[in-house]
């Protein structure tokens, strides 16, 4: 048996850069229990098996696995999967300017614009934020990332945030800080639990850049050593700078993937109501690279 899929950078516009996807656009007849096999095959950060709609509104069912995981929801792929499906095989959808993907988390609506005969400005609209607790265990946080504590950012929390899958924001003082960072995993284990996750995003505000952030995604025990572009954690993170007074959300630009030579750009928007945060928008740009097929 023979499987298609195809290649994708995503949160760039150029080859190369951004975070890597494969997808595979006819996935219905491959088996069930060789979807995870597959991803940890590829060893991307994911891969996305397509199906067809299983309810009325629904566009496309969508399944996403890392080398380690299924993941209930997650950004570069949707971003780049809308970005395949739109722009590469001109795939057309029920409404004109929005598609909804059928993930684990729920039916994720994403919108675009089109320029000709070009769909941009691709956003996912994500779950509203699940805040958990503040993390008061600080030196633990710094010794898990191999940084000491004094390198954490004064008077900022730490704190797990979900829009789908849940993460530790972690602030730290600069980006020689952030170039530091050396996740133990063996703490990782030892503390998932406790921590609430072992996904780690650690970001800082001293970009030096038109960015407001600068960051870096840590989940190893999900089979992913590093991350070079997460939108399921950057719309969580627009939630924490929102709701701890970094900005007021309407346009946040944040990178990521430059410490491994894979710059990416995410654009993230979060709307709020008397302090109450209602809508989470994350969205980029994608190219395609490649494609092949997989000996099943």
């Amino acid at each position: 048996m023979k499987a298609d899929y195809f290649l994708l950078d995503v949160f760039t516009d150029k080859k190369f850069g951004g975070n890597q996807l494969a997808v595979f656009a006819e996935a219905s007849d491959i088996p069930e229990n060789k979807l995870q096999l597959i991803a940890k095959e590829l060893n991307l950060p994911e891969s996305v098996f397509l199906y067809p709609p299983e309810t009325e509104n629904g566009d496309f069912k969508m399944r996403i696995f890392t080398p380690g995981k299924e993941l209930t929801t997650a950004g570069h792929p949707t971003i780049g999967t809308v970005h395949l499906l739109l722009n590469e095989l001109k795939t057309s959808c029920k409404e004109d300017k929005n598609l909804k993907l059928e993930q684990l988390v729920g039916e994720i609506p994403v919108t675009f614009d089109r320029e000709g005969d070009k769909c941009i400005n691709i956003t996912m609209k994500q779950p509203n934020p699940e805040f958990g607790r503040l993390i008061q265990k600080r030196e633990l946080v710094a010794e898990i990332l191999s940084i000491p504590i004094s390198d954490l950012m004064p008077g900022m929390p730490i704190q797990c945030i979900s829009c789908g899958n849940p993460f530790l924001f972690v602030p730290v003082k600069s980006l020689n800080v952030l170039a530091e960072v050396k996740p133990r995993i063996d703490l990782l284990q030892q503390y998932e639990n406790t921590l609430g996750t072992s996904a780690f995003y650690v970001f800082t505000n001293d970009t030096q850049s038109e960015a407001d952030t600068r960051g870096r995604m840590f989940a190893p025990l999900w089979g992913i050593t590093e991350d070079p572009a997460t939108g399921s954690a950057s719309g969580p993170l627009g939630c924490y700078l929102v709701r701890h007074g970094l900005c007021d959300g309407e346009k946040i630009l944040c990178e990521q993937g430059f410490e491994m030579g894979r710059p990416s750009s995410i654009r993230v928007s979060i709307s709020h109501t008397n302090h109450i945060i209602d809508q989470v928008f994350v969205g980029g740009e994608a190219v395609l690279v490649g494609r092949g097929t997989l000996f099943i």
